[in-house]
């Protein structure tokens, strides 16, 4: 077994484990402090709209020796306006022009033929519309909307309020720090980067709800037991999975990672990045968020149930009853007037044991 697989196993059966909800006050400051920076960067920065949102022009000429920077200065010297160059794979140029309306771009496509050396008749020209940006902008943020109506009402229904109100927590998170990065890094924004945003959504809620259906699991009749608090069992179910969630998010972003580093930045291929760059982002957010801040949202929200919190008193107070008769026993050897073969079976007992494991595991759902 490989060591990976060796640390899921154990951290499933909870011989090792890292308390998530003993320091969540960590992460969430993480968080905060990163939702910050990309709202300040949005605020600050903004984002760079495309063509399809500010209206504009797209050229494409034929095969041309003119160099992609070259271009880039011919034809915002041609337009007044930061134009974005792609080269194609014909050997011709892509040239896109925000805020160019249909008599600029007539005069905009005569000197690009001039400049570039081609007929102007062989430089096609697009127009696009703010009016279908707008369309577009609408609808997702109406896809957006019902979207996360319809997750707050499913996970209220198949776990409980609490757990929908974290995994939108979680989800809000995702959307902003994604957006943030977008400003701050400039990328444009394009239609597949709004469908690369609708797109995260449903991987980082999968992550949750792995983690809250081991919770629901782990935690059914909690209040009838008096070992573990809830919040220790909610870390047992984030170690539980933790192994799943990295192999599943790593697995999902080495393609989405080829298509960002290779294919957009290495092949030259600037199109790729208005969806890839969100999803890499939103993918390793949602694995964050799933871990550091939905499940111990969720032990907060819990631990101000009446029920919870007589029960942490009730596991505490036999803790302390159990120490308290651990040091009344003074020096006393656990074997010391016990034959030699039952001496081994006594000094066991008192060994901590592990949280319940819910009946059914998930462990295959990946």
């Amino acid at each position: 077994m490989s060591r990976l697989g060796t640390l899921g196993a154990r951290l499933y059966r909870g011989e090792v484990g890292y308390d998530f909800i003993g320091k969540r006050r960590i992460w969430y400051g993480v968080s905060i402090l990163i939702t910050i920076t990309a709202i300040v960067g949005l605020a600050v920065s903004g984002l760079n709209m495309g063509i399809e949102f500010k209206g504009g022009a797209v050229f494409t000429t034929p095969k041309t020796s003119v160099t992609v920077s070259e271009a880039e200065d011919i034809a915002t010297e041609a337009s007044g306006h930061q134009a974005i160059v792609q080269k194609l794979g014909n050997g011709g140029l892509r040239i896109q022009i925000t805020e160019v309306d249909t008599a600029k771009s007539d005069e905009i496509k005569n000197l690009l033929a001039k400049d570039l050396s081609v007929p102007e008749e062989k430089i096609a020209a697009d127009l696009v519309g703010p009016s279908w940006g707008e369309q577009i902008a609408n609808k997702a943020w109406t896809g957006l909307g019902v979207f996360m109506v319809l997750v707050v009402i499913y996970l209220a229904i198949a776990f409980e309020w609490r757990m929908a109100i974290a995994a939108l927590v979680a989800l809000i998170h995702d959307l902003t720090i994604t957006v943030g990065v977008y400003a701050l890094v400039g990328f444009e924004v394009t239609p597949g980067t709004v469908i690369g945003l609708l797109t995260i959504l449903g991987y980082s809620l999968y992550d949750t709800v792995v983690v809250f259906d081991s919770l629901k699991e782990s935690t059914v009749d909690v209040t009838k037991q008096t070992r573990w608090t809830y919040g220790e069992i909610a870390n047992r179910s984030i170690n539980g999975t933790l192994v799943r969630s990295i192999n599943t998010t790593v697995v999902a972003l080495l393609p989405v990672a080829g298509l960002l580093f290779i294919g957009g930045g290495v092949l030259g291929a600037g199109m790729l990045n208005d969806i890839s760059l969100s999803l890499f982002v939103g993918l390793a957010a949602g694995a964050y968020s799933s871990i550091f801040i939905a499940t111990p949202l969720v032990a907060d929200l819990k631990g101000r149930d009446p029920q919870i919190k007589a029960l942490k008193r009730r596991v505490l107070a036999k803790r302390a009853a159990a120490a308290a008769k651990d040091e009344s026993a003074g020096d006393e050897e656990p074997g010391d007037d016990l034959p030699q073969d039952i001496a081994p079976a006594a000094a066991v007992v008192g060994q901590r044991q592990q949280p319940p494991r819910g009946r059914g595991r998930t462990s295959g759902k990946h």
